[in-house]
């Protein structure tokens, strides 16, 4: 009886300290770790982020590089970190639900190993082609492919665009035979030159050639249109039912840091991204202001990692760890 009563006791002690540290937090710097370069759009995304957790929770929240293995170095060392809220992952939708499906092997699983906290921004793709493609549309593109009686070339530039590009074909049933480029760059260069005939490319990448007219865009791929292009229609507002599909990156925290550090950071975001100041500087990199519940981002990755997985399989995309 004495030695269930203290062990109680010590368990009731732990949990109360925990709930304290919670109330208190934070109290000294934060790490945020991101899993590519600096100067890049997950970087720039990271840095706004960290000033403005710093500005409302009155801590330093420190940027921290970790590039490399295509996010996963950063992802394992904020799951191997305490779990107190003072490492967080700047997480992007490649290395969360695209990474599973096209790697046998990863040291971390992104459901169990890891508290989500919050959907930062949503960076919609961009269905484009040349501007004189006879396209006008994404029933016109299949009308096109049918016509011709041969796939279409499709220009991808990084694996997660591949795979991106294979569930756009099996959805509108526009067979397509997928060309790789290195980087969203080299592939609006190619639709430029006629190398291909359509492309899925981030809003950052494409904007300033549809502002020019060198490029016509069909559709975007997010649930809803994108703001800056409010007059080109979603994928599935051109009649394909159900379809919604982007990039985005989130705010994480190593599996088992207490709810209410959780629930403080993401509260924080949240009201970061109503800024006017905060959403315009997001929406010039391409990236749509979100703010979603830890719960959203939860169901969000709970429903595309399956669906990449599927398409990785019928594409036949593996690669090596």
């Amino acid at each position: 009886m004495k030695r269930y009563l203290s062990w109680w006791l010590g368990m009731l002690m732990a949990a109360l300290a925990c709930h304290a540290a919670a109330q208190d937090y934070p109290a000294r710097p934060v790490r945020m770790i991101v899993g590519f370069a600096p100067g890049g759009g997950n970087d720039i995304l990271a840095r706004l982020m960290a000033e403005q957790l710093q500005r409302r929770l009155g801590q330093p929240f420190i940027v921290e590089n970790r590039p490399g293995a295509s996010g996963a170095i950063a992802i394992g060392a904020v799951k191997r970190a305490p779990a107190d809220g003072y490492t967080l992952l700047v997480g992007p939708s490649s290395g969360m639900t695209v990474n599973p499906a096209l790697y046998r092997e990863l040291d971390y699983d992104p459901v169990a190993d890891f508290a989500p906290i919050s959907l930062v921004g949503d960076i919609p793709m961009i269905l484009v082609v040349k501007k004189d493609s006879p396209a006008r549309s994404v029933g016109d593109l299949a009308a096109l492919a049918g016509k011709n009686g041969k796939p279409l070339f499709a220009g991808a530039g990084a694996n997660s665009f591949q795979l991106a590009t294979a569930v756009f074909s099996s959805r509108t049933a526009i067979p397509a035979e997928v060309v790789n480029y290195k980087g969203n760059s080299a592939v609006v260069a190619a639709l430029l030159s006629n190398e291909i005939d359509f492309a899925l490319v981030d809003a950052a990448a494409v904007l300033p050639q549809l502002r020019s007219g060198h490029l016509r865009a069909l559709a975007v791929t997010g649930a809803r249109r994108f703001t800056l292009l409010p007059d080109v229609p979603t994928v599935t507002e051109s009649g394909v039912q159900g379809f919604a599909m982007s990039f985005w990156s989130s705010l994480y925290a190593p599996a088992g840091t207490p709810d209410a550090v959780v629930a403080t950071l993401q509260s924080a975001i949240s009201a970061a991204l109503r800024e006017p100041g905060v959403a315009r500087r997001l929406l010039e990199l391409g990236i749509e202001p979100v703010g979603s519940s830890s719960q959203a981002l939860a169901e969000t990755m709970a429903r595309e990692i399956p669906l990449y997985k599927q398409a990785a399989k019928a594409a036949n995309l593996s690669l090596s760890p």
